[in-house]
């Protein structure tokens, strides 16, 4: 299936990729990290940060539905959605996959930290330490030698993830953005993938899904 992008405006993405090649993580990303700013840039290597102007700064998600990236009134995703999204691909690349999967997604909404489904987790005893280390149990340790992609590939079941986190923002019928909570609902949803294997394992299940979709724009976050 031909794959789109949801577009957040300013730098024109491509509106396919080929349908015999994989889905890829929409662009190679370089990210740093600083007491007060999170930098995303679609250059590889990196250039001074200093070099670095806001204007410039945009991303998109990747979709394996062209009709959401074409329609006009399609929620665009939070910056923390992004951030975890970015910091997926970093994740998969630290445990030296191939690919990065819906446990990558996981592991990305973790690292990001500061966002609703990140606390929601850490409320209910999961954390990034765990989810690495369940991930490493069920995928395996890859070869030590191992170099992964310069551009990652997303797997079939993290697009589909992704997709599903827009379903469910649409479904809710509220307005606003495409969060880490739909993101990490989106996960959820994938029950045959690492992603969802990992978060049940770890005590994660339906009634805890169904408190999380509760969770408001507040930040409101209880363990259950």
């Amino acid at each position: 299936m031909a794959a789109g992008l949801l577009s957040i405006p300013q730098i024109p993405m491509p509106a396919s990729t080929p349908s015999n090649r994989p889905t890829r993580l929409s662009v190679s990303v370089s990210v740093s990290v600083l007491p007060n700013a999170f930098f995303i840039s679609p250059m590889r290597p990196p250039f001074p940060l200093s070099s670095l102007r806001s204007s410039a700064l945009v991303f998109a998600l990747p979709t394996a539905k062209p009709e959401m990236a074409a329609a006009e009134k399609m929620p665009k995703w939070s910056l923390s959605a992004i951030k975890s999204f970015a910091l997926a691909e970093v994740e998969a690349r630290r445990l030296k996959y191939p690919t990065a999967g819906t446990e990558a997604l996981l592991m990305g909404i973790l690292v990001e930290g500061t966002n609703d489904a990140s606390r929601f987790l850490h409320a209910n005893g999961i954390t990034l330490f765990k989810v690495r280390e369940e991930t490493v149990k069920l995928l395996g340790k890859s070869d030590l030698f191992f170099v992964s992609p310069e551009e990652i590939p997303l797997t079939e079941s993290a697009q589909r993830a992704l997709d599903k986190a827009i379903d469910e923002k649409l479904k809710s019928g509220e307005e606003g953005e495409t969060t880490t909570i739909h993101m990490l609902l989106g996960i959820w949803s994938e029950k045959e993938e690492p992603g969802y294997k990992i978060l049940a394992s770890l005590g994660f299940n339906d009634h805890k899904a169904s408190e999380l979709a509760k969770v408001d724009n507040s930040g409101s976050v209880t363990k259950t």
